[in-house]
């Protein structure tokens, strides 16, 4: 049964054409990406679909009896209702007899509450509501009496994949759904997707989620679709092939350019029909030939600012929110060149934990030492702040006009403008007249230029599209310096992150040596000793028993210095709570510090080596 059917449309906004003859297809059970650049039509395209703009060619036809629900960036739920209203939809029959009986449950009318319960057995609506409830449990919408204007950007944007979610449409079109989502909520909604086997139309940068969820996939490039029958990983190996054979047949093209060019010069006043024919031919081969494809080999080793042996030490920091701890007594000393991600359900204090390492908020207890060569460059959302009345180019060369390369060389703005997917045309348009997601990568740029030698990423996937998030990794991959990273893209922190900073709840923040999916594959593996039979205390104190009598010896002897070690660390690091030490002796107390970290670390290594053994 077809769905949708958008044929031959166009869009243009002025001068600037979007597309022309898109054509495609959504069957029943269909699960399909929509993936394109920021700024190409991608947000046109879904909303000529959902009726709120018109094409200038062509035709969108919907099936007449089937339900369709968008969820999109902008909230579109009524500010003036509470969540409960704008959950429970009065034209779904099935609905109103829950919200009915929830009332009924409210007001302790028993006979209004038999009338709900009857009208429930009608419409076999109790498996529904355990449905809804479940729904509501996974995205955490706990606050049915609040009105929808009194939430966060967040929160609002839960309650409204929710409502989609309740409503249980035929047809689903969705906007980047997991923004704002922890990393719980993204694998309960990738479950949740594909075992109600959903017809689906999603737009999303999350490559695990894209790969998990959707069966097919159509690229918007240049104005003009492509499709792809398999996931996202297939989507790359075919779009890697595509390229390479664009690239060969760019190379030809420019080829024979050359030699028609040489032609056309000696022969200007040719007119016959054969030479007329060869003319007419050489200006279709000058297009291909000026048609460079774009290149994902292209690398840029950026030169940070020089990084002294001090880098950024967290001295026995804590915080504390609304009488609840969010970080209590943290520890860590940066070295040089490390990738460190954060993970955490949403509120836990992630945002927080990285206004301390910046100095922007003061821990309630211990001390954060930032080194005299540190340069902190931090991109958050919130902080994003660009000048509308200027053109993109000015904005980074207002900055700078070129950055440093590792190899002696420089990048001019204009150079690192195009690596980041703005071409010559888009440097010169305003700010104010770009997309969400092109003016997060142009504040992500105005970071970058600055050449910070330590970086502080807050989210910086939302709203990136595909081809941008690629170039930004093969950055930070490249970069020399220390980055933090708070994200919630599992594939972005894999690729990147070699050790993770774990929010586990009242304070405990965990410096776990791995990246997401082996944090969660730890994570499962405890989860599963733990509910397997558990170890009596003489079950786990036998264990050197397999060992020799020597070993034994040894181990006890370790076990005495590493309880000395952690005891001489916990004095060191409350030291740090003194608000009069001087720079000198800050200096002194992270040089024990660190000397007493790395026995500590040796200790325990012979220590698991031979209980191992």
């Amino acid at each position: 049964m077809n769905y949708l059917t958008v044929e031959n449309i166009a869009k243009r906004y002025g001068d600037r054409v979007l597309f022309e003859n898109i054509t495609f297809h959504i069957n029943q059970g269909d699960r399909i990406a929509l993936i394109a650049k920021n700024g190409t039509g991608k947000t046109s395209i879904l909303k000529l679909i959902l009726g709120e703009e018109s094409p200038d060619a062509g035709k969108i036809l919907i099936h007449p009896h089937i339900t369709m629900a968008a969820l999109q960036q902008e909230s579109r739920l009524d500010p003036e209702k509470t969540v409960f209203q704008s959950l429970y939809n009065p034209e779904n029959p099935i609905l109103k007899a829950i919200a009915d009986y929830t009332d009924s449950l409210h007001s302790g009318d028993t006979k209004a509450m038999q009338n709900a319960m009857n009208q429930m057995d009608t419409l076999q609506a109790w498996d529904f509501e355990l449905r809804i409830k479940q729904i509501l449990s996974e995205l955490k919408v706990d606050f049915m009496d609040r009105k929808v204007k009194t939430l966060s950007g967040g929160q609002q944007k839960r309650v409204a994949l929710a409502k989609i979610l309740v409503d249980n449409p035929d047809f689903l079109v969705l906007d980047e759904p997991t923004n704002h989502l922890d990393l719980d909520m993204i694998e309960w909604l990738e479950k949740y997707l594909k075992e109600n086997s959903k017809t689906l139309l999603l737009v999303s940068h999350d490559r695990y989620f894209l790969d998990a969820v959707c069966e097919s996939l159509i690229e918007l490039d240049n104005g003009q679709l492509y499709k792809y029958q398999g996931d996202y990983t297939y989507y790359l190996i075919k779009k890697a092939e595509y390229n390479e054979m664009a690239q060969s047949s760019y190379e030809k093209a420019r080829n024979l350019y050359t030699k028609e060019l040489d032609w056309i010069r000696r022969s200007p006043q040719a007119r016959t029909t054969k030479s007329k024919s060869r003319i007419d031919a050489f200006f279709e081969v000058e297009k291909k030939a000026k048609r460079a494809p774009v290149s994902d080999a292209l690398q840029i080793y950026v030169k940070p600012d020089y990084l002294g042996a001090k880098i950024l030490e967290l001295h026995n920091i804590s915080k504390m929110y609304n009488n609840q701890p969010l970080i209590e007594k943290f520890s860590y000393q940066f070295q040089k060149g490390d990738r460190v991600g954060i993970i955490g359900k949403n509120g836990v204090g992630k945002s927080t934990l990285l206004n301390l390492i910046a100095g922007l908020e003061k821990p309630d207890t211990g001390k954060v030492v930032h080194g005299d060569t540190l340069k902190i460059g931090y991109y958050t959302q919130a902080g994003m702040q660009l000048k509308e009345d200027m053109r993109v180019i000015e904005v980074v060369q207002e900055i700078a006009e070129f950055v440093q390369l590792k190899q002696g060389q420089k990048l001019y703005s204009h150079q690192l403008l195009e690596h980041f997917m703005f071409d010559y045309k888009q440097q010169q348009t305003y700010v104010s007249r770009l997309s969400g997601g092109e003016k997060r990568r142009l504040f992500l740029l105005t970071i970058l230029m600055r050449n910070p030698n330590f970086l502080i990423l807050d989210e910086p996937t939302n709203d990136l599209d595909l081809m941008t998030l690629h170039v930004l990794e093969d950055y930070l991959m490249n970069f020399d310096g220390c980055f933090v990273v708070v994200s919630h893209d599992r594939h972005f922190m894999d690729k990147l992150v070699e050790h993770t900073f774990t929010f586990e709840g009242n304070g405990l923040v965990r410096d776990f040596p791995g990246n997401y999916t082996r944090y969660r594959e730890t994570k499962a593996a405890e989860k599963q000793a733990a509910q397997a039979q558990p170890k009596t205390s003489t079950q786990i104190a036998a264990k050197p028993a397999q060992v020799s009598e020597e070993q034994r010896k040894t181990i006890k002897k370790l076990e005495k210095q590493i309880s000395q070690l952690e005891e001489k660390k916990q004095k060191l690091t409350e030291q740090f709570n003194n608000a009069d030490l001087s720079p000198q002796k800050i200096a002194d107390l992270s040089k024990e510090l660190n000397e007493v970290n790395q026995q500590l670390e040796t200790k325990e290594m012979e220590w698991l080596e031979l209980m191992e053994n």
